[in-house]
C-alpha cells in the first residue's frame, strides 16, 4: 500500500490483461492520428518549432499516466496551454529562437514544479473553489486570439509582431487589399476539406486529411513561387535531452507566468478527469491528479517538451475508442514515436498557410456553445464570471485574465457562504411525531419567549455578520432572549465564529435568555471543546437531542408569560 502511494501505476498494472491491452492500443493507435496534426499546430500557436508540439505528445502522457489517477486522461499539448506559454515568454525573447526555447522549458518545470508542490501540500481539494466557467471563457477568450494571431498566415497580409488582438484586427482592415490569394486559397481549402471530411466521415483524421489537401493544392498552384511558405522538415528523432536555463533571474523572472500556466492546467486536467470519470465510474484523486501533472511538466522539460495539461479532444475519443487503463495513453506516445520516424520527411511539403487553416479550425472547436448559452440563459454570477474571464483574456494579459476569473470566482463563492440559509423552526403539533419544521413551509405558531432556528452551512469568518444581525434582529424585534440553534447542517466553527457566538450569548444572558445548541456534530463538538468555546458559552447550553433542548429550556422561560400564552406548542407546556 505504502508503494502504490508513490507509484500509482502499481494499482492499476494489476487490471492490464491480454484484452486490456488490445483494447487499449487499438485507443493509443487512435490518439496517436489524432495529435500529429495538433502537435504540430500547438507547437506554433506556443511560438515553437513543431517538432516540440509532438515531443510534448510523446514524453508528457507517459509521465502523467503512471503517476495520475485518471484511467483515461491523456496529457499533452492543449491550445490554452500553449498560447499561455507564447503570452508569457514572447515578453523576454522572440519566437522560436533558442532563447525562447530554453525559456519556455524553465516555464514548463517551474510550472510543473508548482503542481507538484499543490499535490504533495494536498491542494486537490482548491479545484473545488474554482468555476468550470472561468475555463470556459478563457478558453473562448483564447480561441478568439488564437485566430486573430493566424490572420497573417492565412491571408498573407504582414502583421508586426507582438502587436495586441486590437491593433491586430487593425492592419487586418488596412491591408485587405493586399491579402495574398495564393495563400487564401491553400487555407480555405484546407478548411473547408478538413470540415467536410469531419461532416461526412467523422471516424477519419480530418485534420490530418485536411493538411494532406492543404500540401496538395499547394503542389498544384506552384505555391512555393508565389509566397506560399512551407512549414519545413521536422526532424525524425525521438525528443532530445534539454536543459532548462536555472539561474535565479530566469526563474525570478519567469516565477509568476508559471503560476498562471500551473493553475490553468491543474484546471483543465481535474475538470476533464472529472468529466469522463462520471461516464466511467472511477473516482478521481485530485491531489494525486496534481502530482501526475506536475511530475509530467517536470520530466518533460529535460526532454524538450513544453507544458502540456489534460487535452478534452483527445481524452474523450480515448475513453469512446474503448480505452481501460492508462497504458492507452502510453501506447499512443509510443505509436505517435514510430509514426514520426516515418513520416517526419513529409511535413517538408506542409504549407503554413494549410496550418492557418486547421489552426483556425481548432480555435473554432475551443468555444463551447453549449455551455455558453446555459450560463448566460440561467446564472447571473456565473454570467458575470464568464464576461469577465472572456475580456479579460481579450484585452489583458492572458496570465492576469486567469487569476482574475479565478478571483472572481472564488469572491461569488465566498459571497454565497456568507449568507447561509437560516430558517426559523416550530413543532408541527398536528404531526403525531411532533417534528421541527421550516414554517415558510407550513405556518405555524411559535413560541413567544424560545426561537428555534437552524444554521445550514458552516459558520466561519465570512458568515459572521449574516449571522449576527439574524440574532440581532430576533432579540430587537421580537424581543426573544432564548434562541435554540439546530446545529445539525454546520460542518464547520473557525475560532472567529466561535468568538462571535460567545460574544451573543452573554449579551442574551444579561438579557435573562441565553444561545443553545442542539445536533451538533461530534467532530464539530470536539473542535470547539478544544477552544475555551463550550466552557465560556456553559456546557449546560449543549443538548443531544431538540426535545432534551426544549426540555431543559422550558425550566428557563417566565411562567407568568407561559400561563397566559396561546400557543402551547411543547409538551412541557400542557
Amino acid at each position: 500500500m505504502t508503494l502504490a502511494r508513490f507509484f500509482p501505476f502499481l494499482q492499476w498494472f494489476k487490471l492490464v490483461t491480454p484484452a486490456t491491452l488490445k483494447a487499449d492500443s487499438i485507443a493509443g493507435f487512435t490518439g496517436a492520428i489524432i495529435v500529429l496534426p495538433q502537435g504540430v499546430a500547438f507547437a506554433s500557436i506556443a511560438g515553437l518549432p513543431p517538432e516540440y508540439g509532438l515531443y510534448t505528445a510523446m514524453v508528457t502522457p507517459i509521465i502523467a499516466a503512471l503517476f495520475g489517477s485518471s484511467y483515461h486522461l491523456i496529457s499533452g499539448p492543449t491550445t490554452a496551454i500553449s498560447i499561455v506559454v507564447f503570452s508569457a515568454v514572447s515578453h523576454h525573447a522572440d519566437p522560436g529562437t533558442p532563447e525562447f526555447i530554453q525559456l519556455a522549458l524553465t516555464l514548463t518545470f517551474l510550472a510543473g514544479a508548482y503542481q507538484l508542490g499543490f499535490g504533495l501540500a494536498k491542494l486537490g481539494v482548491l479545484v473545488n473553489f474554482v468555476s468550470h466557467t472561468v475555463i470556459i471563457g478563457f478558453t473562448a477568450g483564447a480561441s478568439i486570439l488564437i485566430a486573430t494571431s493566424q490572420m497573417k498566415h492565412v491571408l498573407g497580409i504582414p502583421i508586426p509582431k507582438g502587436e495586441s488582438f486590437f491593433h491586430t484586427w487593425v492592419d487586418v482592415w488596412n491591408g485587405v487589399d493586399s491579402v495574398n490569394l495564393y495563400i487564401f486559397t491553400v487555407a480555405a481549402g484546407t478548411l473547408l476539406i478538413a470540415v467536410l471530411t469531419k461532416k461526412l466521415a467523422p471516424k477519419i483524421p480530418y485534420l490530418l486529411v485536411g493538411l494532406v489537401a492543404g500540401s496538395i493544392i499547394a503542389i498544384l498552384l506552384n505555391g512555393e513561387s508565389h509566397g506560399v511558405e512551407l512549414v519545413g522538415e521536422i526532424p525524425a528523432h525521438l525528443p532530445p535531452l534539454s536543459m532548462p536555463d536555472f539561474s535565479f533571474p530566469t526563474i525570478q523572472m519567469l516565477a509568476p507566468e508559471a503560476f498562471a500556466v500551473a493553475l490553468l492546467g491543474l484546471i483543465e486536467a481535474v475538470s476533464i478527469s472529472r468529466a469522463i470519470a462520471t461516464k466511467s465510474n472511477q473516482r478521481i484523486n485530485s491531489n494525486q491528479e496534481f502530482i501526475g501533472q506536475g511530475l509530467s511538466n517536470m520530466v518533460g522539460s529535460f526532454f524538450s517538451s513544453y507544458a502540456g495539461s489534460g487535452s478534452f479532444t483527445r481524452s474523450g475519443i480515448n475513453y469512446a475508442a474503448g480505452a481501460k487503463t492508462p497504458m492507452s495513453a502510453i501506447f499512443a506516445a509510443i505509436f505517435l514515436m514510430l509514426t514520426v520516424l516515418l513520416i517526419a520527411p513529409l511535413t517538408a511539403y506542409l504549407p503554413v498557410a494549410a496550418m492557418g487553416g486547421v489552426i483556425l479550425i481548432v480555435a473554432y472547436n475551443l468555444i463551447d456553445f453549449h455551455h455558453i448559452k446555459n450560463v448566460l440563459k440561467n446564472s447571473k454570477s456565473e454570467t458575470a464570471v464568464l464576461l469577465v474571464t472572456f475580456f479579460s483574456t481579450l484585452l489583458l494579459e492572458l496570465e492576469f485574465a486567469i487569476y482574475l476569473g479565478v478571483l472572481l470566482s472564488l469572491v461569488l463563492f465566498l459571497a454565497r457562504t456568507s449568507n447561509p440559509e437560516i430558517p426559523t423552526l416550530s413543532v408541527d403539533v398536528d404531526d403525531p411525531k411532533r417534528p421541527l419544521i421550516n414554517i415558510n413551509k407550513k405556518p405555524l405558531n411559535q413560541c413567544p419567549q424560545l426561537k428555534i432556528i437552524r444554521i445550514d452551512m458552516s459558520i466561519y469568518f465570512g458568515s459572521l455578520n449574516h449571522i449576527q444581525e439574524t440574532i440581532h434582529n430576533i432579540v430587537e424585534n421580537q424581543n426573544i432572549s432564548h434562541i435554540l440553534i439546530d446545529a445539525s447542517g454546520i460542518n464547520f466553527i473557525d475560532l472567529s465564529g466561535a468568538e462571535m457566538l460567545i460574544n451573543e450569548g452573554k449579551r442574551l444572558q444579561k438579557l435573562g435568555g441565553g444561545l443553545y445548541f442542539t445536533g451538533l456534530k461530534s467532530r464539530v463538538y470536539e473542535f470547539v471543546a478544544k477552544t475555551y468555546f463550550v466552557k465560556e458559552i456553559g456546557n449546560d447550553h449543549f443538548f443531544d437531542s431538540r426535545n432534551e433542548a426544549i426540555h431543559g429550556i422550558y425550566q428557563k422561560l417566565d411562567k407568568d408569560i407561559c400561563e397566559t400564552c396561546t400557543a402551547r406548542i411543547f409538551k412541557e407546556c400542557e
